[in-house]
C-alpha cells in the first residue's frame, strides 16, 4: 500500500511538470508536453496544421488552440513527433529532431551557458530566454517578440531600429497548412516619408 502511494505521488509529480511556464538548462520539453504562461493565457507546444503531416513548435491561446500566434521552426518542419525543445550547451534555445540534429535555434550571440538561463513563456505570449534571476527585459538574451510571424500581439514592435538595422514586420503564412513565409508582408518603408506598406511580393 505504501509502495502504491509512492508510485502515485511520483506519477502526479511528473505529470505536474507538464504545463509549467519554463524550462531550465538540462531540462527538455518533448512533443506532447507544453509550457503554459503563468496567467494561463498562452501555451507553447508542438502542433500540426490541418491538412499537413508536418509538426511545428508554436505559441497559441489556451482558450483557442487553433489560433497560432507565433511559430519557431516555420521553415524547418518536423516530420514526426520526436521533436524536443531544450537549452543547448552554448546557452541557446534549440529544437532537436529525432536524430538530435538542431533544426531551429534562438541563435543569440548574447547566450552563454554560464548564465544559468531559463526559457519562460510570459503571459503576454512572449517566449523569452533569460537569466534565471532576472525579471526585467534587460535580463533577456533572446525573445520571440523580436521575430514576429503573422500576428501582432500587444508589446510587439513593428518598424525598424535605425541603429542596428533590425526590422520587425508581419508576414503571412504560405497557406493555412504551411506557416512558412507567404506572399504578403506588412512592413515599414523608410524610403521617403516613413509609412507602413502592405505588399504582395514586391507589389504594393
Amino acid at each position: 500500500n505504501s509502495m502504491f502511494s509512492y508510485v502515485l505521488i511520483s506519477f502526479l509529480m511528473i505529470r505536474s511538470c507538464n504545463g509549467t511556464d519554463r524550462i531550465s538548462q538540462n531540462q527538455t520539453m518533448a512533443d506532447g508536453e507544453t509550457l503554459v504562461s503563468s496567467g494561463g493565457t498562452f501555451v507553447l507546444g508542438f502542433f500540426k496544421p490541418p491538412g499537413s503531416t508536418n509538426r511545428y513548435l508554436g505559441v497559441w491561446y489556451k482558450r483557442s488552440p487553433e489560433t497560432i500566434v507565433w511559430v519557431a521552426n516555420k521553415v524547418s518542419p518536423l516530420t514526426d513527433s520526436d521533436g524536443v525543445l531544450t537549452i543547448h550547451s552554448d546557452g541557446n534555445l534549440v529544437l532537436l529532431n529525432g536524430t538530435k540534429r538542431i533544426i531551429w535555434s534562438s541563435n543569440s550571440s548574447s547566450a552563454d551557458a554560464q548564465m544559468n538561463l531559463v526559457a519562460e513563456l510570459l503571459d503576454s505570449g512572449n517566449l523569452v530566454l533569460k537569466r534565471q534571476d532576472g525579471f526585467k527585459a534587460e535580463s533577456y538574451v533572446w525573445q520571440s517578440f523580436d521575430f514576429t510571424t503573422d500576428t501582432l500581439l500587444p508589446g510587439m514592435k513593428e518598424g525598424k531600429n535605425l541603429q542596428t538595422g533590425q526590422t520587425w514586420y508581419l508576414t503571412s503564412w504560405k497557406n493555412q497548412n504551411d506557416p512558412s513565409p507567404g506572399e504578403f508582408s506588412y512592413k515599414l518603408d523608410t524610403i521617403g516619408l516613413p509609412q507602413f506598406v502592405l505588399r504582395k511580393g514586391s507589389e504594393k
